[in-house]
């Protein structure tokens, strides 16, 4: 910030360059003090349809007004602040109007959905202080500017959109109370499912359908079925306010989730995949938390992979063609499904999530009769059924797999989880009964013994952000596609992404690994870890050197999903 102003003379300023072309806003930009809080132009646009304004409402504890138990911890500012922001974009989706040509009148927020996670939208600072970033797109006509609707904009009506969502005052204590303790809930429930030998806990009542796959909302119907666990697997818990909560633990090791279609396999895992995130109240999730090392694994046609070493799952392949540094620009659904699996250990990946329906099936299985058909020496896959046992036992990484037609995975499994009408049953003793009586007959594959190695060395200048006469241009059309430079990342795949504004801050963050660490001589383990490590310390703002409201803290596993699937990546 250049400069600090009052209110009233941002209003002078408006009214003086009433009429003049539009790059006249540049003269508000800085900093003013409003009578109860403070709002900065980081950046003013230069043209009604470029991307709008971005500003900061900054207000101070004693006009806040939050009592000091919703921030006396970082897990309760954080849900108080998704409260904030979802508040905030709600108010400006009805405050906005067109206000003149292109973007002028639209104040915009970058609210989270329904997962609870760490931003830079609205931060509760550790004193009280509640910092809000937006945009908004300044009044005008073709390219003139409209100072007196900009005053009307500025000085009346996000006065009160600030007031309206961002004060205490403006909503029940008790709501804001429910976010904070909620959202602590779930922080604490994750952080003792490894002293009960659990990776993930679904709570009895919990709510898991969604309304559809584009909308994570909780679904509204008389035929929803809360969830309801076995009495073989309940666990109890004693959270911080909730109380004692019971629901079905899921033990490390191998689990498989079985039943007809359409009884809630892949519901039941969906859950499991999202509980590495917490959810806001509500959302039926609230108590659904797994490991936050937990990763979805499929199959993905056609993705690149750059030295990835796959010879644990697929041997040479003809040709001579050595799988130790495993290199392709168009991978088979086996061989990128291999990569995924190595590089989500490479990424410190404690489990793993996988859905046959999304799954290569020569990949998981190889069953008698095609054992019988090809011959072992004719076929470079050791499928995942032949080293789930050992990823577990030599690596301490479970697994959790939705099945409904391979049922020869009854012989490797832990733990068995039928879902009968969207209600579990455990039937573990029941699968090994089956599996004794029915022999499938077919042979073990695992071969030599599993070892992996994670010592690729990301070549510097194979992650290049760069594009024409631009050092670094990133943009996000949406959460599952990333422009990096000349490259569009495909993150479809990449299934634990949730929010745009994650993808916005992997971009980033690929670019911090450029700039600082990506030397030719460190790791993708050593990078990852150097990354994650700054932003805990230093949080997101430490990205861009602009200041944003795009960001939110996205996970170790999405950054290294990203950074493999560049394209020009070389190792």
């Amino acid at each position: 910030m250049t400069r600090s102003y009052t209110a009233e003379d941002l209003r002078h300023i408006l009214l003086r360059i009433d009429g003049r072309g539009y790059k006249a806003y540049k003269d508000i930009g800085g900093a003013y003090r409003f009578p109860d809080f403070d709002l900065a132009f980081d950046s003013v646009q230069s043209d009604p349809f470029a991307a709008p304004s971005r500003l900061r409402a900054v207000i101070p504890p004693e006009v806040a007004g939050l009592p000091g138990r919703l921030y006396a911890s970082e897990s309760r500012a954080i849900g108080v602040g998704c409260f904030l922001a979802r508040a905030f974009a709600s108010q400006a989706g009805r405050m906005s109007g067109r206000r003149g040509s292109g973007r002028s009148g639209e104040i915009r927020i970058t609210a989270p959905g329904q997962q609870v996670m760490a931003n830079t939208a609205v931060q509760v600072h550790g004193d009280g202080t509640v910092e809000a970033r937006f945009t908004v797109g300044l009044p005008a006509r073709g390219r003139r500017v409209l100072g007196r609707q900009a005053c009307e904009l500025l000085l009346e009506d996000l006065p009160d959109l600030v007031e309206d969502s961002l004060y205490a005052s403006s909503h029940d204590t008790e709501e804001l109370w429910r976010h904070a303790a909620v959202n602590e809930d779930a922080d604490a429930l994750r952080g003792m499912l490894a002293a009960r030998g659990l990776i993930a806990f679904v709570a009895d009542g919990a709510m898991l359908p969604r309304t559809s796959g584009v909308d994570d909302r909780p679904l509204r119907s008389d035929t929803v079925v809360p969830f309801a666990s076995p009495e073989s697997l309940r666990a109890a818990f004693t959270l911080p306010h909730a109380g004692t909560v019971h629901g079905m633990g899921i033990p490390a090791g191998v689990t498989l989730i079985v039943g007809g279609g359409y009884h809630g396999k892949s519901t039941l895992l969906r859950a499991i995949e999202r509980g590495v995130y917490n959810h806001r109240p509500d959302d039926g999730r609230e108590q659904v938390v797994s490991a936050a090392d937990l990763v979805k694994i499929r199959a993905e046609d056609g993705r690149a992979v750059s030295g990835v070493n796959i010879s644990p799952f697929i041997g040479d392949l003809p040709l001579g063609q050595s799988t130790r540094r495993f290199s392709s620009a168009n991978a088979s659904g086996s061989t990128s499904q291999a990569a995924a699996i190595v590089e989500a250990m490479e990424s410190g990946a404690s489990g793993l999530l996988i859905d046959e329906d999304t799954a290569a099936t020569n990949f998981l299985i190889r069953d008698a009769r095609m054992q019988a058909l090809v011959p072992k020496d004719r076929e470079p896959i050791t499928p995942y059924i032949d080293r789930v046992r050992q990823m577990h036992e030599q690596y301490g990484i479970s697994t959790v797999l939705v099945v409904g037609g391979s049922g020869d995975y009854l012989d490797v499994a832990d733990t068995v989880v039928a879902m009968d009408t969207f209600r579990p049953r455990d039937v573990t003793e029941r699968a090994r009964a089956v599996a004794a009586a029915q022999p499938t007959g077919r042979v073990r594959e695992e071969g030599a013994a599993f070892r992996v190695d994670f010592e690729r060395l990301p070549r510097p200048g194979s992650v290049n952000p760069a594009k024409g006469r631009r050092e670094s241009s990133i943009r996000t059309r949406d959460v599952e596609t990333l422009q990096f430079g000349v490259e569009t990342l495909d993150l479809s795949a990449v299934e634990q992404l949730v929010h745009r504004a994650q993808t916005r801050a992997i971009g980033a963050a690929l670019d911090y690994a450029r700039r600082r660490y990506i030397d030719g001589k460190r790791t993708v383990t050593e990078i990852l870890d150097l990354v994650m490590a700054d932003l805990e310390g230093e949080g997101l703002d430490l990205l861009e050197r602009r200041l944003t409201g795009e960001f939110a803290l996205f996970r170790r596993h999405e950054l290294a999903g990203a950074m493999n699937r560049l394209r020009s990546l070389r190792t």
